[in-house]
């Protein structure tokens, strides 16, 4: 099995970012009083010259676009305060974190596993990364959780698909475990080729791509080339593509993991309920419905009833 990683960089930004930016707040003032310094602007004026009104080419408005990039006095004056402010509110969830991830290290090398499972487990509930996730799966390991480290490594290849720590610590697991990866369609596993936020800006930029391209030519009186039909028609493909990725993260939400070893699967959500089959601990269950404090969960081969207790999902929502 790979080691803990001690790079705190895997667990969250560093807390010298702050300092940083204090160094420099003096000089980035003065900067940015110098770049914004701009004149006053003169009002609109219906002619640009003496004759300019009665030459139809020239246009009858003349807009500075300077005049609305400009800031206002107010956020000129207190740009140093509103800086420091800023930073008082984001330095000390990063150093809270960064402790949390230290200490988590520190008792990692100490063999303190359970420690450091919950020293990691608060760190990526502050601070979600992968680092952080693998990290946690790795302590969740040693200390004989198997469900709960195939669990942390699913949730840091969420983050990043392209973890290799992630996708070598789960291979082993598995093995290990005797257990098989979920099932994916073929559009949830399109939906794995991008981390969840990146389909939703790449729809976002695709969607208005297009809209832009089939409007503003004629709002603007731009002869239409060539090019504005086929770059729109490729942006129409691009934003239908990412709609069917996003259909399959909404999808791949449902996913969860078993924690617990010969975890009882009922027939009826209550506690006396016949047990189907038991479950291992890292086998996955896909979540269908729930009712009272039961989920109806379908595995690869039976479908049944759990116990909240009993599994996760692999994407939990940040109140919870």
């Amino acid at each position: 099995m790979p080691q803990i990683n001690q790079n705190a960089n895997a667990g969250g930004a560093q807390s010298r970012a702050a300092t940083l930016f204090a160094c420099g707040a003096g000089t980035l003032r003065r900067g940015l009083v110098a770049a914004l310094a701009l004149p006053p602007l003169p009002p609109p004026t219906k002619c640009r010259t003496a004759d300019s009104c009665a030459n139809p080419k020239q246009p009858l408005f003349v807009i500075r676009t300077s005049s609305f990039l400009r800031p206002s006095p107010f956020v000129i004056r207190h740009y140093p305060l509103i800086l420091i402010v800023l930073l008082c509110l984001v330095a000390p969830a990063r150093a809270a974190t960064n402790d949390l991830f230290a200490q988590g290290v520190e008792s990692s090398r100490a063999g303190q596993f359970p420690e450091a499972a919950a020293a990691f487990a608060q760190a990526a509930k502050a601070r979600p990364a992968a680092g952080t996730l693998v990290n946690l799966g790795l302590a969740e390991w040693q200390r004989g959780h198997g469900g709960a480290a195939i669990l942390a490594w699913e949730r840091a290849q969420w983050l990043d698909p392209y973890d290799a720590r992630a996708a070598a610590d789960l291979q082993f697991a598995r093995q290990v475990a005797q257990v098989d990866a979920p099932p994916l369609k073929w559009f949830e596993a399109v939906s794995t080729w991008l981390p969840p936020n990146a389909w939703v800006w790449l729809a976002g930029a695709t969607l208005w791509l297009t809209v832009g391209l089939m409007v503003l030519p004629g709002i603007f009186r731009w002869r239409k080339a060539g090019w504005h039909q086929w770059l729109a028609a490729l942006a129409c493909g691009g934003f239908l593509f990412s709609l069917t990725a996003n259909v399959g993260v909404v999808s791949r939400t449902r996913i969860g993991f078993v924690l617990n070893r010969n975890t009882p699967l009922r027939l009826t959500p209550t506690q006396g309920g016949e047990t189907i089959t038991t479950l291992a601990a890292g086998e996955p269950v896909r979540l269908v419905r729930t009712r009272g404090k039961y989920a109806l969960i379908r595995t690869l081969n039976t479908a049944g009833w759990l116990e909240p207790g009993d599994f996760q999902l692999v994407y939990s929502r940040p109140d919870r």
